[in-house]
């Protein structure tokens, strides 16, 4: 897969999702969010909605029912959309810049995210 090729063409206004994907924790832990993931992360805003479980177990054969998920994402605002090779470059940044924060994240918290380069 091409990033250059496959996200548009660059230039104009554009609002970009660099990262996606799910959090989760068990249900009876407690655990906030908001103590330890920043909603602004250098230029890209981070946000995090409660989902129902997008499946119905892990990988392990668990089931997902006694988790709480999240669906996380990052997104930054352009005013003058950059090419596939530039939004892939903030996606690695906004990723190296959120590894330590999630590694900080209580025993139990789990999640998945990706590269998305789509626009909203």
């Amino acid at each position: 897969m091409s990033t250059t090729e496959d996200h548009g063409a660059a230039g104009g206004r554009a609002a970009v999702r660099l990262l996606q994907g799910y959090l989760w924790h068990p249900k009876d832990a407690d655990v906030d969010l908001e103590h330890y993931l920043p909603h602004e992360l250098d230029e890209a805003h981070v946000l995090w909605d409660a989902v129902n479980p997008p499946f119905a177990f892990f990988e392990n054969g668990e089931p997902t029912a006694g988790q709480l998920f999240y669906q996380f994402t990052v997104l930054r605002l352009y005013d003058d959309k950059p090419g596939g090779e530039d939004l892939h470059g903030d996606a690695e940044r906004a990723s190296e810049a959120l590894n330590p924060l999630l590694d900080a994240t209580p025993e139990g918290v789990g999640w998945q995210l990706w590269e998305d380069l789509r626009e909203l």
